[in-house]
């Protein structure tokens, strides 16, 4: 399967609860807790993530949360309370694809904005079509862009450790992944500096 390019693969352990509950609104399948270890990938062409899935599957005792193919990639989300079991899923994928965790991606962050005091018209546009928590009139709004799509899931994770916010919307699959968030000036801010942080610190191919 040397065909099929690494777009995005990254292990988060310590699922935070809020970004839990999210995934958990919004999964197909099996549903992630808070604590668990989650492994999310985004692969090129999208068809490949079936094969991907299934070698994982029976290689370790992980349960499938997210499968989906889209125009140009493939996504998914695996979970597991064991660190351990999530890591051997990762294994068994690398080892399918002949590849080490150094041939993925290495993400860039597109752009980011802070929004103060959120304009009441404009919240409840953002609301409409959010999964997450309401966007209030009058907090302050965060949004970061970044590429490949799948690693805004680290961002997400890591705004919610670094701060007290609330997690808006995270839209993880497609040519770019976007992450809002919202909350205090000041939680906004902290949570968006761990969040590129994060995303900056992954390592991989720069293309």
């Amino acid at each position: 399967m040397s065909d099929i390019t690494i777009r995005a693969l990254i292990q988060i352990d310590n699922l935070q609860p809020k970004f839990a509950a999210y995934n958990g609104a919004t999964v197909q399948g099996s549903v992630p807790l808070s604590g668990d270890t989650v492994l999310i990938g985004e692969f090129a062409p999208g068809n490949g993530v079936f094969t991907l899935i299934d070698r994982a599957l029976k290689a370790s005792s992980v349960e499938a949360t997210s499968q989906l193919v889209e125009r140009e990639f493939g996504f998914f989300i695996l979970r597991s309370p064991s660190n351990a079991e999530v890591s051997a899923a990762r294994d068994s994928i690398l080892s399918e694809l002949g590849a080490s965790m150094e041939d993925r991606v290495k993400p860039k962050v597109a752009t980011t904005q802070i929004i103060t005091s959120v304009e009441p018209y404009q919240a409840q546009l953002l609301n409409k079509w959010r999964k997450g928590a309401l966007l209030v009139p009058g907090q302050t709004l965060g949004i970061i862009e970044c590429a490949p799509a799948a690693y805004i899931s680290i961002a997400a994770n890591e705004a919610e450790k670094a701060a007290d916010i609330d997690i808006v919307e995270v839209r993880a699959v497609g040519r770019f992944g976007r992450l809002f968030i919202s909350g205090s000036e000041n939680s906004v801010q902290t949570g968006m500096e761990a969040a590129t942080t994060a995303i900056e610190a992954v390592d991989g191919k720069v293309v």
